[in-house]
């Protein structure tokens, strides 16, 4: 299903501009991402992307390269790319999708400086299901309260950027994007949010679909209590975040320290 994004090119002579610490700590971060979705079964095959803005930059962009899973991706392969495809820093190219998509949110959602892209089970299955995705039934769901859209357009592979523009303009202000019959976006202002989002949402989507599966009726939270709670989640979301995803990393350093190289 992956493509290789044939108009990429590489460009010589940038790399040591873009080789600053605060670069090197946010491949570390991105990296371990990648490999804490891996161990949870939220990667698929080669598909699916991660992507960051470079410190320091509105115009480059961190991101996985073509024909490596999540659970291969160390801090040093992750790809520099503009948003023209040019690769300034890595060996390879993007996958396609990964630059039609992530090139165009980065460029067009303000505040988007981390997009990852999956096809998680459990998530994916609600972009399959007729209604809203989220029910608003479990706490964990309220995290994402008044903050998630659903593309109900689904023109197949995103590979060109007009298809990528029209999924940035889809999401909107959201930063949880259900995009029907195919996965789910979420951007975010940090790395770590980003991973925070979206490991919650995947367990959000898991106790939903058990819910849903018993065959009882799937209460909600009554409106007024979900958008307090969500009020509630969202003060301390940042710092929450930082510390899940420092939590993740000294995890790796015990079980994958090579996320880090």
């Amino acid at each position: 299903m992956a493509q290789q994004l044939t108009a990429a090119a590489s460009v010589g002579g940038v790399t040591e501009t873009l080789d600053s610490e605060a670069i090197r700590e946010a491949r570390r971060d991105l990296a371990a991402c990648f490999r804490i979705a891996a161990a949870l079964g939220m990667g698929e095959g080669i598909c699916n992307h991660f992507s960051a803005l470079v410190p320091g930059r509105d115009d480059l962009f961190l991101v996985n390269p073509y024909g490596w899973a999540f659970e291969e991706i160390t801090a040093s392969s992750l790809l520099i790319c503009d948003f023209h495809g040019r690769v300034l820093a890595g060996d390879g190219v993007p996958e396609a999708t990964a630059f039609y998509i992530h090139a165009r949110l980065h460029r067009h959602k303000p505040g988007a400086r981390a997009a990852f892209h999956t096809h998680m089970p459990n998530a994916t299955a609600l972009t399959m299901i007729a209604g809203e995705p989220l029910l608003w039934a479990g706490q964990t769901a309220l995290k994402f309260h008044g903050r998630t859209c659903v593309d109900e357009c689904y023109n197949g592979l995103a590979l060109d950027v007009a298809e990528g523009d029209r999924i940035a303009a889809a999401m909107g202000d959201a930063d949880v994007a259900f995009l029907r019959h195919h996965g789910v976006i979420v951007t975010a202002p940090t790395i770590a949010e980003a991973w925070d989002d979206l490991y919650f949402l995947e367990r959000a989507a898991e106790v939903q679909l058990k819910a849903m599966a018993s065959g009882r009726e799937v209460l909600p939270v009554p409106p007024e209590v979900a958008a307090r709670t969500a009020a509630q989640m969202r003060a301390e979301d940042p710092e929450s975040a930082r510390l899940h995803l420092l939590s993740v990393r000294r995890r790796l350093a015990r079980s994958a320290p090579d996320y880090a190289e």
